[in-house]
């Protein structure tokens, strides 16, 4: 996922509390909902800038040598100019585009 391309704000923004329960009926579920996806966002994130990184990895062992690489520079100041994984995990909450399901509330399948 492009999470430059998500309409998910930079800044922290107040929420209509009552907008964000309407779906699970429960303002905690809805929290622990958006904080599972907001822990695969930020997985994901790392694992993305970790990869993109790791062209860059110098493996000599001299401390002399440190190369400041202008690309490193951009890529790092490219993520951390993204949204953080809270605000793009609520917005993607509210977009519906969260899929989520509670056993508790699914009906047992009878056996034939």
């Amino acid at each position: 996922m492009d999470y430059k391309k998500s309409k998910a704000p930079v800044n922290t923004v107040t929420r209509d509390l009552p907008d964000l329960w309407k779906d699970t009926g429960n303002i905690y579920e809805t929290v622990a909902i958006i904080a599972k996806r907001a822990n695969q966002i930020a997985v994901e994130i790392k694992a993305d800038l970790s990869k993109k990184l790791a062209e860059f990895a110098s493996y000599n062992d001299t401390l002399e040598e440190v190369f400041e690489n202008r690309e490193q520079i951009e890529i790092s100041r490219y993520y951390e100019k993204l949204p953080k994984p809270t605000l793009l995990a609520t917005q993607e909450y509210i977009e519906g585009h969260i899929y989520w399901r509670d056993p508790s509330q699914e009906q047992p399948k009878e056996e034939a």
